[in-house]
């Protein structure tokens, strides 16, 4: 004697079958999601460490700049007032030059090198004299310059590291120093300061 499966226990086992494949394509519904979230995650995770690396160059060039103009400032105090009248080549123009745009500025030719630090940044810098003519004095007749004029003689402190100002009347020209930091992955700064 057979014994036959009726319809109910066919549909019974249709359904199963049916519901194994819409498991299954629930699963990989889930695994593409999953998969999707990880990339993101990753990608946002580089993005952050590429932003923190960019933010340490940005800080290195910045004290590679304070470096140069040290190094510019030091140039300025050996000259005389007499050659500063004239420019000095490289680096150094006795006029303010209004047209003067760092970005399109010729640093490997006309820039003054102030060396490459420990990090790799290579650092250049250009003095202006703030003055509209060069080879003229300060005092010449039509001369305009940026100055400062001293109000009093000696320092209130009293000490050797504190200096001394000129004598009453005289005046002090400004120089603005502009300084192009190039550094690892390309990047490259620009610190503009005013000294006199």
């Amino acid at each position: 004697m057979t014994h036959r499966c009726g319809n109910g226990a066919r549909a019974r086992r249709r359904r199963r079958n049916a519901q194994k494949g819409v498991v299954l394509f629930i699963a990989l519904i889930v695994l593409v999601a999953m998969t999707l979230a990880g990339i993101a995650l990753s990608r946002s995770v580089g993005t952050g460490v590429m932003i923190a690396g960019n933010l340490a160059f940005q800080r290195g060039a910045a004290h590679s700049a304070d470096a140069a103009i040290e190094a510019a400032r030091t140039w300025l105090s050996a000259q005389s007032a007499v050659a500063l009248r004239d420019d000095q080549a490289p680096g150094y123009y006795a006029s303010w030059q209004p047209a003067f745009n760092p970005q399109t500025f010729n640093w490997a030719a006309a820039g003054r090198s102030a060396g490459t630090d420990a990090a790799g940044n290579s650092m250049s810098y250009v003095i202006h004299r703030l003055c509209q003519n060069a080879g003229e004095s300060v005092n010449a007749p039509g001369q305009q310059c940026v100055t400062l004029q001293s109000s009093g003689t000696g320092t209130p402190k009293g000490g050797g590291s504190y200096g001394f100002l000129p004598l009453i009347g005289t005046l002090q020209v400004y120089y603005r120093v502009t300084v192009r930091v190039s550094g690892p992955r390309n990047t490259v700064s620009y610190v503009q300061a005013v000294m006199y």
